[in-house]
This record gives C-alpha cells, sequence and structure tokens, in this order.
C-alpha cells in the first residue's frame, strides 16, 4: 500500500474523537482520561496505517513521544519524593507554622504569587517550586480559609511568571532555540507582554483577597491548626535551609534533578533525626508518602500525600498522552491540521496570532508543552523569514501560546502533575491562574494592532537566509 499525506479531513477525525470520548468520560462517568487518549490513539494508528503508513513507523512514533516525556517523567517521580521526604522532614508543616504567622489573609494571593515568582525566576522550573514552595502554600492558603481553586491559581501564575523568564528555563531556551532567537534577546521581547500580565494578575489577587481580610490571624480556627502542627512536628526556623539550599543550588546552575536529590536527602535526615522517625518509616515515606493521623481534617488533608505511589497516575497519564500526541506528529497528522491553520495566515499580523492558537492547539492535541513549542517553531520558522518578522516575534508567541497555556488541559503533563501536586483540578483553578491566560490575550492583541511587532532588516533577512543555508549544506 502506498504511504501518501494524510487529508485534513482525515487528520482531524482522531482529534474530534478523542475529545468527544473525553467530556463523556470526564463529565458525564467522572473518570479519568486514560481511556480516551488511548482510543484517539488507536484511532489514529489505523486511518495511518490505512492511508499507507507501516506499523513500524506508526510504533517508533508512539515510542519517539514517549522518550520526549522521559526528562518529565524522572522529575515527576523526584518531586513526589522530595514531597514526601519534606512533609515527614516537618519542612512543609514549618513553612506552614511560619507562613502562617507571617502572612495575612487579605494579601495572601499576592504575596504567594510574588514569592513563587521569584523562586521560578531563580530556578527556572515552574514545577519544582509548585511541588516545594507551592505545596506549602497551599496548606497556608487554605488554612486561612481561602479557596484552594484560588491558591492554587495564585501559585500557578508566579510559578509560569518565573519559569517563562528566567534564562534558566528548558522553555525558554527551547523556544528561542528553536525560532533562531538569542535567548536574552527573546526574554527581553516577552517581557511587553509578560509584565502587564503579572500587574494585572496581582490587581485581580489583591482584590480577590480583601473578601478575606475579616478573617482574624488570632481565630480559634487557625491557632487550632497551629497547635496541632506543633503536636504533630518538630517546628523549627532551622528547617527552613532545605529549601534554601535547594534554591540556591538551581540557582548555581545546578542541573533541577541533582538539586531535587539534595533537598531529598536533607529532607530523609531531618525526618529520622529532627521529627525522630525511623530509618524504615523515612523509607517507606519516600515510597508511598507520608501518613498522619489527626483530630483535625484539614491537617489530614494536607499532609497525607506525597512518595512516587502518588504519582503513578501521573506517570501513566504522561505516557498514554504522549503516545497519543506521538501518532499523531509522527504520522504527519498534527502538520495536515497546521498546515490547515497556517492557510489563515495571510499576513504577518495574523501569522503571530495563528502561533498563539496554534501553539494552544497542540497542547490541547499532543498534550505536552515541549511540542506544544517545537512543531508550530519548526512550521513557522520559515513563514516568519519570507513576512520578514523578526525570529524573536516566533518565540514569544511560542511562549505565550504554549508555555503558559500547557496547565488549562487536564490531560497535559503540566494540568496532569499539578493536579498530582496540588491537588486541584485544572477547571477549578483555571479562572485564578490570571496569568497563563491574561498573557496569550495580550499577545494577540499586540499581534493586530501591530505594537511590539519587530520587522526584520534587509542585512538580518540576508543573513538569517545564508545561515538557513550553511546549516542546509552541512545538513546533507
Amino acid at each position: 500500500m502506498q504511504q501518501r499525506d494524510i487529508p485534513f479531513g482525515l487528520a482531524i477525525i482522531p482529534l474530534l474523537v478523542m475529545i468527544g470520548s473525553m467530556a463523556v468520560t470526564i463529565i458525564k462517568f467522572e473518570g479519568s482520561p486514560h481511556i480516551p487518549l488511548i482510543l484517539g490513539a488507536v484511532v489514529s494508528a489505523f486511518i495511518a496505517w490505512r492511508l499507507g503508513h507501516k506499523w513500524e513507523e506508526i510504533e517508533s512514533g508512539i515510542y519517539h513521544g514517549i522518550r520526549l516525556a522521559l526528562p518529565a517523567i524522572v522529575i515527576i517521580i523526584m518531586v513526589g519524593v522530595i514531597i514526601g521526604a519534606w512533609i515527614g522532614g516537618g519542612v512543609v508543616a514549618t513553612m506552614v507554622y511560619y507562613g502562617l504567622k507571617l502572612i495575612t489573609p487579605s494579601f495572601f494571593l499576592v504575596s504567594i504569587t510574588l514569592i513563587t515568582a521569584i523562586v521560578s525566576l531563580a530556578i527556572g522550573s515552574s514545577w519544582s517550586t509548585m511541588g516545594t514552595i507551592g505545596v506549602a502554600g497551599m496548606g497556608i492558603g487554605i488554612s486561612m480559609g481561602i479557596p484552594a481553586p484560588m491558591v492554587a491559581g495564585a501559585i500557578i501564575s508566579g510559578s509560569y511568571f518565573g519559569d517563562k523568564m528566567s534564562p534558566l528555563s528548558d522553555t525558554t531556551n527551547l523556544a528561542s532555540g528553536i525560532s533562531g532567537s538569542n535567548l536574552f534577546e527573546h526574554i527581553r521581547h516577552m517581557l511587553y507582554s509578560t509584565i502587564p500580565g503579572l500587574l494585572i494578575a496581582l490587581i485581580a489577587y489583591w482584590f480577590l483577597g480583601r473578601q478575606f481580610a475579616s478573617t482574624s490571624m488570632n481565630s480559634q480556627e487557625i491557632i487550632s491548626i497551629m497547635s496541632e502542627l506543633q503536636n504533630q512536628f518538630v517546628i523549627s526556623p532551622w528547617l527552613l535551609f532545605i529549601p534554601l539550599v535547594v534554591i540556591l543550588l538551581v540557582a548555581r546552575r545546578v542541573p533541577a534533578l541533582p538539586a531535587l536529590i539534595v533537598g531529598i536527602i536533607l529532607g530523609f535526615f531531618a525526618h529520622i533525626f529532627v521529627q525522630g522517625g525511623s530509618v524504615n518509616e523515612a523509607v517507606n515515606t519516600l515510597y508511598k508518602g507520608f501518613t498522619i493521623k489527626s483530630e483535625n481534617k484539614l491537617i489530614n488533608e494536607l499532609f497525607n500525600r506525597g512518595g512516587i505511589e502518588a504519582m503513578m497516575y501521573t506517570v501513566s497519564l504522561t505516557i498514554v498522552a504522549m503516545m497519543f500526541g506521538g501518532v499523531l506528529e509522527k504520522t504527519g497528522m498534527l502538520k495536515s491540521i497546521v498546515d490547515k491553520i497556517l492557510l489563515i495566515a495571510k499576513t504577518g499580523k495574523q501569522l503571530v496570532v495563528t502561533t498563539v492558537l496554534s501553539s494552544f492547539f497542540t497542547n490541547i492535541v499532543a498534550a505536552e508543552q515541549y511540542i506544544s513549542l517545537v512543531v508550530p517553531g519548526r512550521m513557522y520558522a520559515k513563514v516568519y523569514r519570507e513576512k520578514k518578522l523578526h525570529p524573536k516575534n516566533l518565540s514569544r508567541a511560542l511562549e505565550d501560546g504554549g508555555t503558559l497555556t500547557s496547565p488549562f488541559v487536564p490531560w497535559n503533563t503540566c494540568g496532569v502533575f499539578i493536579l498530582s501536586t496540588l491537588g486541584v483540578h485544572s477547571f477549578a483553578y483555571a479562572p485564578y491562574a490570571i496569568i497563563n491566560y491574561v498573557v496569550p490575550i495580550i499577545s494577540i492583541i499586540f499581534a493586530i494592532t501591530g505594537f511590539t511587532i519587530v520587522k526584520l532588516t534587509d542585512t538580518e533577512a540576508k543573513k538569517m537566509e545564508r545561515f538557513e543555508q550553511e546549516e542546509q549544506v552541512e545538513n546533507v
């Protein structure tokens, strides 16, 4: 059977099947998204096979998709371990305890946004920030009577702001690299859309926080929580050095994985030597998570978590999602869909808008933020040069539409990670993750108006054309 390109009408079928079955599974049956994603992968594989793609090619696409997710899977597992280690070691309890003493409810949402933004900017990882500072922030906010979705939204906003703007971030480096723009030029260009987004978010969080101004920090409920924390854990300011060490390590460009391992080791020793747990308890906590039996239900909800076992749902969903995305990309279905979208972009302004929307669309289809940068980035790079648009326009559009929107997709690796880490579903926190949807809107407005859209000079265009020709010769 002769292999041929997959037309748009057939390429869109697996996506429609997946989205339709996903809606029924989640909304009607309140099930998990695993089976709809597998169904989408099966349908896409069948269509590709009928059109001449060999099974070996389809299978390699599945494995390629999974391989792309392996770094994320390792981080997911290690974050589960560090959550268990830090809860068992009393680190999270200490952060919650002092957070309740120092932060007022009315300014909590603003405070946690700024704190997570600074930490994520320093270490370049939204996931590491949410898995450490974010977990403690959830405990503090919920203890103050602030709804969990609202707290999660503020944590996500701050974490993704720092991740997006940090020169240490993998997505920031990936977006600049694939578009052909300079890293720091890319970061400076993102300031135009991201800083207004942060200011809008902070103002919104300030207004949202005002309704909690009447919550007294001396209320019986909060006093009860702090008292129970002291009964269950050894609370010591020295334990705050553990997260500080991890932040400093990554800030000094130590990769995220070794830095997390150091945090796990320190938390493990704190569990034994500070909290008085046995080696057996500390080891089991790393795998099964921490277990606490308290008369306070909130304490039980906050601290019965962590460990590798708790992350297996996330790991399995990540693998299944990447199976679906891998088949779509390898067989050209994703390209066929994006090419159809590209027909709409007749002008440079329309092209930037299309890039933002395509990156979000790829997040939905391929379920991985890296693919949402790579696929549109590869496909649109040449078109940007043809329309004399500077590559930093492309890199900013990729990040605004790809990096920031990934948490809104429940089956995306980011949405799944956040659910496992912060315990809040993407549909619940979506209205409060303000930076994540305001910045893409600002980016689209800038594209339509032409504001901050930079054109290539003739010299720059010729230089980029020569570089592309040399690169093609080297590849041959």
